[in-house]
C-alpha cells in the first residue's frame, strides 16, 4: 500500500511551498542512488520522493490530491521520473516529471534538462496581428481586403536552410551532430551528467558549409508582403479572422505562426446593428401619423415600401422581415426594425394655424393661443 505524500516528505498537510521544497531537497540528497550505491532500496525511495514532490509542489495537483488522494494520479505512488541510474543520474531522462522537478535539479546541480533541449529544436514562428476598419455595408455583405503584412519570413535565397546556394549542410563538428554538449561532473552526490544546447548549431546538429549571405545563416529575414483577407458577410465589430501559418516562419523546420486580423466596423449615419438585425428611425409628419400613408424606407438592401397605418403613434416600431444582415452560419438574414418619430411642426402658416384651431374645436379642446403653442409663432 502506497504511503501518504506528506508522510514521504516528512511535512504536515499545512506545510508551505517553501517547507515542501526544503524537505524535498534534503531528502533528494540523502536518498540519491549515486550516494547510496550499496542500498538497493535507495532508487525506490528516490522515486517516491520525486513523485510526492511532483504533486505537492503544484497547487492544482496538491488540491486534487488533498481531495481525492493518490488515485487521482496514474502511477502516483511508486512511479517517477528516473529510468534507472547506470553510471550516474542523467537529468536528461526525467520521464514524466516536468517543470517543477526539472527546474529544481537545473538550479541545484546546474546544466540543462531535456526540456530545454527540446525547446532548442524545431520552433514554431510567432503570431502576428493587425487591426483594420471596414464599412457597415462591407460587414453586412462581406468583402475581400488586401493588407500589408510585415513579418519574419523564410529567406527567399536559401529557402530557410541558412546555407549559401550550392553549399552543403554538414554535421555540426562541435557536438558531432547531436545538437547538445554533454558534460560529466563529479559532485558530492556522485557522477552527474548534464547537457546543454550546442551553441554552434543551436541544437539542430547541422551547420551549413557556407552561410547564406542574404540572411547571414539565420534562414529567416524581415519581409513585407500583401495578404488577401476574405471577410464573410455578417461579420460583427470586434471579430478576429485567423490566417493560418501566415505569421512568422518557424525555426529549424518548425511551423509558421498565424496572422490575426482584428475587425472594426465603422458607424453608419442611418443604421445601427445588433447581431443580424438592423435598426433605423423614420420621421413622419403629423398628418401622416393621423391619416396613414405609404412611404419608402431606406434599408441596406435599398428602398422598401412600408405602409404606415392611420393613428400611428410616435416611437411605434415596424418590422421589415429579412431586410437585415446575413447570418454568419448561413441561416438567412436578420430583420430591419423602423422606429417612427412623429415630427411636430415648430412654425405654422396662418392657414395651418386656423386648421389646427378647427381640429381642436372638433376634439372639444379649449386652447388659449395667447398662452399656448400658436401664440409663439404669430
Amino acid at each position: 500500500m502506497s504511503r501518504d505524500f506528506y508522510e514521504i516528505l516528512g511535512v504536515s498537510k499545512n506545510a508551505s511551498q517553501e517547507e515542501i521544497k526544503r524537505a524535498y531537497r534534503k531528502l533528494a540528497q540523502k536518498h540519491h542512488p549515486d550516494r547510496n550505491k550499496e542500498d538497493k532500496s535507495a532508487e525506490t525511495k528516490f522515486k517516491e520522493i520525486n513523485a510526492a514532490y511532483e504533486v505537492l509542489s503544484d497547487k492544482k495537483k496538491r488540491d486534487t490530491y488533498d481531495q481525492f488522494g493518490e488515485s487521482a494520479f496514474s502511477g502516483g505512488g511508486g512511479g517517477g521520473g528516473g529510468q534507472g541510474f547506470p553510471g550516474g543520474f542523467d537529468f536528461g531522462n526525467l520521464g514524466g516529471f516536468g517543470g517543477g522537478f526539472a527546474d529544481i535539479f537545473e538550479t541545484f546541480f546546474g546544466g540543462e534538462t531535456s526540456s530545454k533541449k527540446r525547446q532548442s529544436q524545431a520552433q514554431a514562428g510567432d503570431d502576428r496581428e493587425i487591426s483594420i476598419n471596414i464599412t457597415f455595408e462591407e460587414a453586412a455583405f462581406g468583402t475581400e481586403k488586401e493588407i500589408k503584412a510585415a513579418r519574419i519570413g523564410e529567406c527567399d535565397v536559401c529557402k530557410g536552410k541558412g546555407a549559401a546556394v550550392g553549399s552543403r549542410i554538414l554535421a555540426c563538428p562541435a557536438c558531432n551532430g547531436s545538437g547538445e554538449i554533454r558534460t560529466v561532473r563529479n559532485t558530492i552526490l556522485g557522477s552527474v551528467t548534464t547537457r546543454r544546447v550546442c551553441d554552434a548549431c543551436s541544437g539542430s546538429g547541422r551547420v551549413p558549409e557556407k552561410t547564406c549571405g542574404n540572411c547571414h545563416g539565420v534562414g529567416r529575414m524581415r519581409i513585407a508582403e500583401k495578404l488577401r483577407v476574405k471577410i464573410p458577410a455578417g461579420i460583427s465589430d470586434g471579430s478576429t479572422i485567423r490566417l493560418v501559418e501566415k505569421g512568422d516562419s518557424g525555426l529549424r523546420g518548425g511551423p509558421s505562426g498565424d496572422f490575426y486580423v482584428h475587425i472594426t466596423v465603422l458607424l453608419h449615419k442611418l443604421f445601427q446593428r445588433k447581431g443580424a438585425d438592423v435598426f433605423s428611425e423614420q420621421e413622419i409628419y403629423l398628418p401622416q401619423a393621423v391619416l396613414g400613408d405609404e412611404m419608402d424606407i431606406q434599408t441596406i438592401h435599398g428602398p422598401v415600401k412600408m405602409r404606415i397605418p392611420a393613428g400611428t403613434q410616435s416611437s411605434k416600431i415596424f418590422r421589415l422581415k429579412n431586410y437585415g444582415v446575413a447570418k454568419l452560419k448561413g441561416e438567412g438574414k436578420g430583420d430591419h426594425f423602423v422606429t417612427i418619430k412623429v415630427k411636430v411642426p415648430e412654425k405654422l402658416s396662418k392657414k395651418e394655424e386656423e386648421l389646427y384651431q378647427q381640429l381642436a374645436k372638433e376634439a372639444g379642446l379649449k386652447i388659449n393661443p395667447e398662452k399656448g403653442f400658436f401664440k409663439k409663432f404669430m
